[in-house]
């Protein structure tokens, strides 16, 4: 009997490492995890496991429900099959990586907020490119699409109670949240931490991790587990049937968003000229693009690796 290469000491230590990579990036808001999934070549593994685990779930469920053996059946065999050894260590390094980077990031928040600020508009900033370059030629009305998408995000973003609301969220809004900040797995480009700055959670969220806030992490989870079961499969579909609008529309949500993270604002979230510290924060938006941009680059020369491999295999 083979064994499962997954099980392997060498491939479980690498696998955590790919883990905690991707649960370190995933605190940045503007990089993204599934980026940085895509680099250590693990992205379309977890997206089928992610895919195959909600449908089994369904039938298992289903199956119960309607007393249908050979369904549940079915549900529990396809659960079984999911790689477990490989979910397992890049969940244990990604949760030993948020746990750990939760604390420095939210006292970076805290003790240094324009600068932090500054970094994560650079971030954002380079990983447009990204959703900007798999849409593909860009016609005249994607355009319009992405601006009027652009300009809905940037008034959302605006609204001055979004922040002071936000400190101390309700059940349903930190469900809704991460409902659709778990969306950001399926979406190289997208970052999850990114769409929870936009909700006005990103600071909320970090302290009830280093806090070990347990309430707020329970609805939390269940809101991403009702992601998984709704969005991602929603997005899946999308990019499948309308990939090229869907990519057009999510460039101008994360070009409008960009208003949430200007440095220099006042308390009730209008935006002010550029001021203190602002030589240090162009500096820091500059290292922040480098940085994403350094990701992008070293994800295309692997894309181009992986392809040049397949091409000598068919050969």
């Amino acid at each position: 009997m083979t064994q499962n290469p997954d099980l392997k000491p060498g491939s479980l230590v690498l696998n955590v490492v790919r883990g905690a990579l991707i649960g370190t990036v995933e605190t940045v808001p503007g990089v993204s995890g599934g980026t940085v999934a895509l680099v250590v070549g693990v992205y379309e593994r977890l997206i089928g496991a992610a895919g195959s685990a909600v449908t089994g779930i369904k039938e298992i469920a289903a199956g119960t429900f309607t007393k249908d053996k050979q369904l549940r059946s079915t549900g529990l065999a396809r659960f079984k099959s999911l790689p477990w050894a490989l979910l397992i260590a890049i969940f244990v390094g990604m949760f030993a990586a948020l746990i750990a980077m939760s604390h420095i990031m939210s006292a970076l928040v805290e003790s240094q907020p324009i600068l932090t600020s500054a970094t994560f508009f650079g971030m954002v900033l380079a990983s447009l490119y990204v959703p900007y370059k798999m849409t593909g030629k860009w016609r005249g009305t994607d355009y319009l699409w992405a601006l009027i998408a652009a300009v809905v995000i940037y008034f959302i973003v605006s609204l001055p109670a979004a922040s002071a609301d936000m400190s101390n969220p309700s059940p349903l809004i930190i469900i809704a949240a991460a409902a659709v900040a778990v969306s950001a797995l399926l979406l190289p480009g997208l970052s999850g931490s990114f769409l929870l700055l936009t909700f006005g959670l990103y600071e909320t969220t970090l302290g009830a991790v280093k806090d070990a806030n347990l309430g707020y992490l329970a609805f939390f989870a269940l809101g991403a587990l009702i992601g998984l079961a709704t969005i991602v499969k929603g997005l899946e579909w999308l990019l499948e049937h309308k990939h090229h609008i869907t990519l057009v529309v999510l460039t101008g949500v994360m070009v409008g968003a960009l208003r949430a993270l200007w440095p220099w604002t006042t308390e009730n979230n209008d935006l002010l000229p550029m001021g203190e510290q602002a030589g240090m924060a162009v500096i820091m938006c500059i290292i922040g693009f480098a940085l994403v941009a350094a990701v992008i680059i070293a994800e295309r020369v692997f894309a181009g690796k992986k392809t040049r491999e397949v091409g000598s295999e068919a050969l």
